[in-house]
This record gives structure tokens, C-alpha cells and sequence, in this order.
């Protein structure tokens, strides 16, 4: 199935299953940006070890591509002792981004009441079906945050651009397509607005770098590299517009756990008067937690951040070595930022202020808390 996002000039999405139902094709993103390379999953296994290694990751492709490696496994083991034990197995793959429970989930309650001997080809049916929605989500998202873009820069002299600053990777490669923080920026862009985005590289493993610079260059969207710590600078330089994340869990009050210093840029741009959102679909949602505090922070292997993968002088893919070999190291691979640092977060229903009553009125049938207030909070500016 063709994508938004071009690669060399051809469309793709990052996951598309084979049209047998066999299996499902991955862009292999580890070897991103030296080396464009798909890969081919056929069994739970592959799948576990894709998600768990990182040749996918991103919140919303990691639901899609584990409901997919349930639907695979069911064709091996259809019993209701085969349906939780794949369901066991990914959901210890990786444990902060809530899409992977929420896909799980939602394939586990489809599935459980059907005969075995039918749930294999309706599991192949619900994970298509949860690919296709999170492309649905991701333009509605785009579009709503589109318009906010367009807003801000009506404000801007005529010609000037939109600078806009993002972390980690939250664009086409995190979803099945388009992305969130990056979907508006790339209707926008498509729409012939005028905008640069500022790309953190997000140490250790560099994913702003390796992933959003290289999947905005292949579309063609103006960006420039920059240290990730070199952000606070340019926004106390009024340089940034506006600041624009993902999230892998919000807690029902708002409070978003994203990429390791995501609470940093959100400190700089709440010190200098710059909007931060945060794009969400849906089912990054935990709707079970009412704050960030007990939301899980995945601690990734020390050598993400002792060793560092790169190009040789003979265009050769090596990794060396950073740090003393006697130094441990320690590797949180995200962090909580306040609901109260947060200006809107930008959904596929629209925006919304990151507060529990903000949530509530664009999802009143999913929160599970008393009746809303007579009144709703104004939208922040």
C-alpha cells in the first residue's frame, strides 16, 4: 500500500502486510539513514525481536506491527493457551508506549469469543483494520494541527518562515504513516507554507539524526540538524515558533512521558514564552492513570550510550566504543513532562488543553471519571 511519506521518490508506508496473510514487510529503521533496507516477518518471534530491537519503534507502529504478530502467531496456535501466550509475549517487548497493550487489547476481546478455527483470518482482518485507522488518526491529527500552524504564521510578515522545533522522531517512520508531531508539518509543507524544522538529535541513540532528518529530507521538507542540547539556545533566541513533540503515553490529566529531555525542551519554551504541543492520536491515551507518576520509564541496554553506530572513511556501518570501558552507564529512555508546561495537545479531534476536562470533551465516551465541569478551560494560546 502506498504511502504519504516518499522514500527516493516512491511512497511507502513503514509497515504493509503480504497479501497472503503470511506475513508483513517492515523498513528495517536500525540501518537508517546509511542503509534503506525492508524486512520480512513471518512468525512471533520476528515480531517480538522487531519491536524489542527496534527495527520498528514509535508508539503508534509499534500497536500496529505487535497486532500483526498476534494475527501471525494465531495461524500456528489458534487455542485460547496460544492467544495469551502471544499476547504475554509482546506485551513484554517494550514497556512504555501504551499502544502496545491498547492494540493487544482491542485484538484479545475481538478474538476471544470466536471459535479458534476462525480466529486467525479475523486477527489478519482486526490488525489491518488498526493499521488503517492509525493512518485515519494521523491525517486528522495533521490536519487539525495544520491549521494551528497556518494560524501562527497569518502572524508572521509576508514571505517569513515557520520555525519549528521537534524531538526524537515522532513522524512517518513511528506510525503506519505520516506521523504525528511531523503530520502537520507535512500537510503544511505540502500546502506550500513556508516552514524549517529544527531536528534534535536525541542522544544515545540519535533518532532525531538518523530517523526525522532523514525521512524529511527524503520528502523534501527545509531542516537542520542541531545538538539536542543546542535547543534552549534557539529558543531563547527567538528562534522557534513553536515546539512541536510526540508522546509513547499521556495520563488522563494530561501529562505526556516522550523522549528523554522532551521535559527539558518543554522547561526552555515555557522560560521563553514559546507554544509547546504535543501531538497525540487516541490510543496513546491511558485512560487507567490519572497522572504521568506511575507510568513506566523503559531503562534501555548501557551500551546505547557507551557506543555509537556510524559510517567508516569505506562507507562501512561500525560501532565504537564512547566511554572508558570500567564506566557504567546508565540509559532512561524517556521522561515525564508536566501537563502544566504543555499549551495544547493537537489530537484527531481537534486540540485541546492538556488538562483532565480538556481530554474529557474530546473523548467523553472514553474517560472514566465523574461528569464533566459546567464549563471548559479556554484552549491556551
Amino acid at each position: 500500500m502506498l504511502g504519504v511519506v516518499n522514500v527516493a521518490g516512491i511512497p511507502y508506508r513503514t509497515i504493509w502486510p503480504d497479501p497472503g496473510g503470511s506475513a508483513v514487510g517492515i523498513i528495517d529503521q536500525t540501518l537508517l539513514p546509511h542503509r534503506f533496507a525492508t524486512a520480512r516477518l513471518s512468525t512471533l518471534a520476528e515480531v517480538a525481536h522487531a519491536i524489542r530491537a527496534m527495527l520498528v519503534r514509535g508508539a503508534p507502529l509499534i500497536g500496529a506491527t505487535a497486532a500483526y504478530g498476534l494475527a501471525l502467531a494465531l495461524r500456528n496456535d489458534p487455542s485460547d493457551t496460544g492467544l495469551a501466550a502471544a499476547r504475554s509475549a509482546l506485551l513484554a517487548t517494550r514497556p512504555t508506549a501504551v499502544n502496545l497493550a491498547w492494540a493487544l487489547t482491542r485484538m484479545a476481546t475481538a478474538l476471544a469469543p470466536l471459535p479458534p478455527a476462525q480466529r486467525a483470518a479475523a486477527a489478519w482482518a482486526e490488525a489491518g483494520r488498526i493499521a488503517e485507522e492509525d493512518v485515519a488518526l494521523n491525517r486528522a491529527l495533521g490536519e487539525h494541527g495544520c491549521a494551528r500552524l497556518e494560524q501562527l504564521a497569518r502572524g508572521h510578515a509576508p514571505g517569513r518562515r515557520l520555525e519549528i522545533l521537534t524531538h526524537c522522531n515522532a513522524g512517518w517512520l513511528a506510525t503506519v504513516d505520516l506521523g504525528t508531531a511531523l503530520a502537520p508539518i507535512y500537510l503544511a509543507h505540502n500546502r506550500g507554507l513556508p516552514l524549517h524544522v529544527w531536528v534534535d538529535e536525541t542522544r544515545p541513540r540519535n533518532q532525531g539524526a538518523s530517523l526525522t532528518a532523514w525521512e524529511l529530507g527524503q520528502h523534501g521538507v527545509p531542516h537542520t540538524l542541531l545538538s539536542d542540547n543546542a535547543g534552549g539556545h534557539l529558543l531563547q533566541h527567538g528562534r522557534v515558533d513553536a515546539v512541536i513533540v510526540g508522546a509513547d503515553r499521556v495520563a488522563a490529566n494530561g501529562d505526556v512521558v516522550n523522549k528523554i529531555d522532551t521535559y527539558l525542551k518543554a522547561l526552555a519554551a515555557h522560560d521563553c514564552g514559546v507554544p509547546f504541543f504535543v501531538a497525540v492520536p487516541g490510543p496513546t491515551i491511558d485512560w487507567s492513570l490519572p497522572d504521568g507518576s506511575s507510568i513506566p520509564v523503559e531503562e534501555r541496554p548501557a551500551r546505547e550510550v557507551t557506543h555509537i553506530h556510524g559510517l567508516d572513511s569505506r562507507d562501512q556501518l561500525i560501532e565504537v566504543r564512547l566511554s572508558p570501558s570500567s564506566t557504567p552507564a546508565a540509559n532512561p529512555a524517556f521522561d515525564l513532562t508536566p501537563a502544566r508546561l504543555i499549551t495544547a495537545l493537537i489530537t484527531e479531534r481537534g486540540l485541546c488543553p492538556a488538562t483532565t476536562n480538556g481530554l474529557r470533551a474530546l473523548y467523553p465516551e472514553l474517560a472514566p471519571l465523574p461528569p464533566l465541569a459546567a464549563t471548559n478551560p479556554d484552549l491556551p494560546s
